[in-house]
């Protein structure tokens, strides 16, 4: 075990959790069986896992770039380049956490994070404390979690959702990289639930003027929250013969 670590070209670190009671024990349970089983270029790596009478330490691939809302806050917000290099990674990594029957619930960019402050930094999703296991019989989900302005409209109606739900973060992170502020925002999160539920955002001027047709296309193009497993339609797969990087992200 040792030498696996040592053979790594970045130190790791190591995440103590206090153990809960009651039945926040299950969802701890959850967190560090998603960990130990997600091996994705672009998802924070659980090394191992210890185990002592009142805490875990989790041995965690380290980085050191902070967080992607940290990112945006420095830039103000992403050239369009730079975004689409980023969401395409992330796109990716959303499509084989589905893939492998995980459901993450809470994207946001505070859950993002970069590997170092460098302008080439890699993008890795972190924090899988609302994260879910699904399969064929179990994909409907009832449990309204996630943070507001991240959250997809079928979480908010209460009448089960599927793994959709972080289609729709995806979008909204999008968003927010391209112009530097969120889609839906109100006095109040009965406001902001309200556009959410609606779908009532609009790509402000001057902002948006200069982003492509392709980039927005990402915001609105989702597949339907229900039935759970929705075939994407044709005009949503990725085409050979497409040139931008923005028209891989089909569902």
């Amino acid at each position: 075990r040792g030498p696996a670590l040592t053979a790594r070209a970045a130190p790791p670190q190591v995440k103590i959790i206090k153990k809960p009671s009651g039945s926040k024990v299950k969802l701890l349970q959850t967190e560090v069986d998603i960990l130990k089983k997600v091996k994705h270029p672009s998802c924070v790596e659980c090394y191992d896992v210890f185990d002592s009478d009142d805490k875990l330490y989790l041995v965690m691939e380290l980085c050191e770039g902070g967080e992607l809302f940290d990112r945006i806050v420095d830039k103000g917000h992403f050239t369009e380049a730079d975004a689409q290099r980023t969401c395409v990674k992330l796109f990716d990594a959303i499509n084989y956490l589905h893939s492998i029957g995980i459901a993450h619930r809470d994207l946001k960019p505070e859950n993002l994070l970069m590997t170092s402050k460098n302008a080439d930094a890699e993008i890795k999703i972190t924090d899988f404390g609302l994260g879910k296991f699904f399969d064929a019989q179990s994909e409907v989900m009832k449990t309204p979690c996630g943070t507001p302005g991240y959250i997809a409209p079928e979480v908010l109606h209460m009448k089960g959702y599927g793994r959709e739900c972080d289609v729709w973060s995806f979008g909204v992170i999008v968003y927010i990289l391209l112009c530097g502020f969120p889609p839906f925002y109100g006095d109040n999160d009965a406001q902001m639930f309200k556009k959410i539920k609606a779908g009532q955002y609009k790509f402000l001027a001057p902002y948006w003027d200069p982003i492509s047709d392709d980039a927005k296309d990402v915001r609105r193009r989702r597949p339907a929250a229900a039935p759970p497993r929705p075939p994407p339609p044709p005009h949503r797969r990725a085409s050979p013969r497409r040139t931008s990087l923005w028209r891989s992200c089909s569902w």
